[in-house]
């Protein structure tokens, strides 16, 4: 495998020139735009467009990033177009919410098709042999990521891999949760879409990211950094180790060098010094652990009284029940435990014994009223405080 290169470019500011002057450095020292696509080819920016969410609260790719990004591609000859489907809600809300749908009408780039899917065989798939990728994505010639530098509940880490989930349409997300709940599992899923699809770009926005109880809501962070790659892989290692986070304890790292995505063991750094970026306190699950159960009856076992679990905060609950909408187990793993206990703003209440650790709950909470925590025996058995 040749050595991979990640492009680090400092910026401390999202104001407009700034950004705009950062992306060109980026794509400079990758060898320009046009190293990564042909003139009139049709571009698709995707962005992290996870919720409805104002850009401050850094749950979504910051719409300067998106204007810099699309600025310098249309420069080289690109129609472009965008989109993402969110774990909840319309793709255009979520655009609009996050100030990016402002900045695309301005450039005239229209928002893509990610409502409706079509069914494409991946024979090369080492788990997963077929996908439902958004026609938009299909429509396109060539795909540019634009990820959020975030922490996760499920992954530890969300960023250049984890950003094609939203390439899945809809609540098929969910799908995918219910049939591969065990961690190592959905990341092999999360490679093999990437592998699919293969996004000529990866560019992740970390100059303000989110640390804590992400992706959702966890805490504003600045990093004052763009990252850029070809190789998604050797990026998201690259901010693991800015997070001061071991690779190996991130299945897409893992398995995307394995399946032969990416490299995470031979990445050339270029641009701005690695160290200094390290944030060696950045808020973030560093536990050997895992943060999914498995099957069987001790699996089983250490799921209920080890394995870290969404807790709900019965005094930030507002009983909007989101949560209850997103789990995707049949019979729900959360929900209330009267019939009207929504209208009566009762607190809904996780079965255990249902829930397979996906954290969609705790991902799409609107009111930071979940939190994943680790019960007491699986803090003594990795010796966390």
């Amino acid at each position: 495998m040749t050595e991979a290169k990640v492009a680090l470019v400092r910026c401390e500011t999202y104001e407009t020139d700034a950004v705009h002057d950062a992306v060109g450095r980026g794509l400079e020292l990758l060898g320009g735009a046009e190293r990564f696509m042909e003139a009139h080819e049709r571009i698709l920016l995707k962005p992290n467009l996870l919720v409805a969410s104002a850009p401050e609260a850094s749950v979504t790719t910051h719409p300067s990033v998106l204007a810099a990004v699309a600025r310098h591609l249309r420069a080289a000859g690109a129609h472009l177009s965008y989109g993402d489907s969110p774990g909840f809600g319309r793709g255009e809300g979520a655009a609009k919410r996050g100030g990016l749908q402002a900045v695309a009408e301005e450039m005239d780039i229209p928002f893509a098709d990610f409502a409706q899917g079509s069914t494409v065989s991946f024979p090369e798939g080492k788990l997963i042999k077929q996908f439902t990728i958004a026609n938009g994505v299909l429509e396109a010639d060539g795909l540019v990521s634009l990820s959020k530098l975030k922490s996760h509940g499920l992954t530890r880490m969300t960023g250049a891999v984890k950003n094609q989930f939203g390439c899945v349409p809809g609540m098929l997300k969910g799908e995918f949760h219910a049939r591969m709940p065990d961690i190592d599992r959905f990341s092999q899923m999360l490679v093999d879409l990437n592998c699919l699809l293969a996004p000529r770009l990866y560019i992740m926005d970390g100059i303000v990211a989110m640390e804590g109880n992400g992706p959702r809501n966890g805490d504003p962070r600045p990093m004052n950094v763009l990252l850029f790659s070809d190789d998604p892989v050797a990026l998201d290692a690259t901010v693991c180790r800015m997070m001061n986070l071991n690779p190996e304890l991130v299945g897409t790292v893992t398995y995307g060098q394995e399946f032969g995505l990416g490299s995470y063991t031979d990445v050339e750094i270029v641009g701005d010094p690695l160290e200094s970026f390290v944030a060696k306190d950045f808020v973030v699950n560093r536990s050997a652990g895992s943060t999914t159960g498995g099957s069987g009856r001790l699996s089983r076992l250490m799921n209920r009284f080890a394995t870290p679990k969404p807790v709900i905060l019965h005094d930030k609950c507002t009983a909007c029940g989101t949560c209850v909408k997103v789990c995707p187990v049949d019979p729900k793993a959360v929900d209330w435990t009267t019939d009207n206990g929504a209208k009566d703003k009762i607190p809904p209440a996780h079965d255990y014994d249902l829930c397979i650790r996906c954290y969609c709950c705790q991902e799409l909470c609107p009111e930071r009223a979940i939190e994943v925590k680790t019960p007491l025996l699986g803090r003594l058995i990795h010796r966390e405080k």
